[in-house]
Parts: structure tokens; C-alpha cells; sequence
């Protein structure tokens, strides 16, 4: 009993800047869905001294992973077709944008950007 006493006590905690790293969210997508409770809670050690607890957010990460390989197709939420993994901008002006390529017209009657 004690052994898992001392394990709770050491658990490891991390920091905005290493929360960032490993999360590439903005910091108000992340304390949104905290509030949601889509994601590990923050906690403060003081008051300017805010951490997270590491093994939640590794396991948060590990159950997005999970369902990210159980969702492998993407839908074309326009016209329901699969698109093969790549996202579709919605339709721009007639006229080219730079960066923007003419999509096969089977996929589309216009043309959109392809990221």
C-alpha cells in the first residue's frame, strides 16, 4: 500500500511550453475542450505555476490515435465521396488562386484547393 502511495506521489507533471510540444493546439482549443471535458485537466502547483498530469495526457493521446485508426475515411462532407485522405477547401472564386489546383471533374465541377 504504501509502494502505491509513493508512485501516485511521484507522478510527473509538465508545463504549457512541454504540453505544446507534444499537442499542437491552440491554448484556447485546449482549455475548451477541458471545460468539455474532452481533455486532462490543469492544475496549479502555485499560482503562476501551472502543470498538467503526464500520464493523462499520454493517455489522452493514445485514445485519439486509437480512434484516428478506427476513422481511417475521410468524407467529403459536400458530396459524401471519399477523397482518398485529402481535404478539400470549399469552392473558391472562378478564377485560380495560387496554391490551388483544378480537381478531376469525376471529384468536382469547379476547382479547389488541395492541402
Amino acid at each position: 500500500m504504501a509502494k502505491a502511495n509513493a508512485d501516485d506521489a511521484l507522478r510527473r507533471t509538465i508545463r504549457r511550453h512541454q504540453l505544446r510540444e507534444m499537442i499542437p493546439l491552440a491554448d484556447s482549443t485546449i482549455y475548451e475542450m477541458e471545460h468539455r471535458g474532452e481533455f486532462p485537466r490543469r492544475f496549479a502547483l502555485s499560482p503562476r505555476c501551472i502543470v498538467w498530469d503526464l500520464a493523462e495526457v499520454e493517455g489522452w493521446l493514445l485514445a485519439r490515435r486509437a480512434d484516428a485508426l478506427s476513422t481511417r475515411t475521410f468524407q467529403s462532407v459536400k458530396r459524401g465521396q471519399s477523397n482518398g485522405g485529402i481535404k478539400l477547401h470549399q469552392r473558391h472564386s472562378r478564377r485560380q488562386e495560387p496554391g490551388c489546383v483544378a480537381t478531376h471533374a469525376s471529384m468536382m465541377s469547379d476547382h479547389s484547393c488541395i492541402m
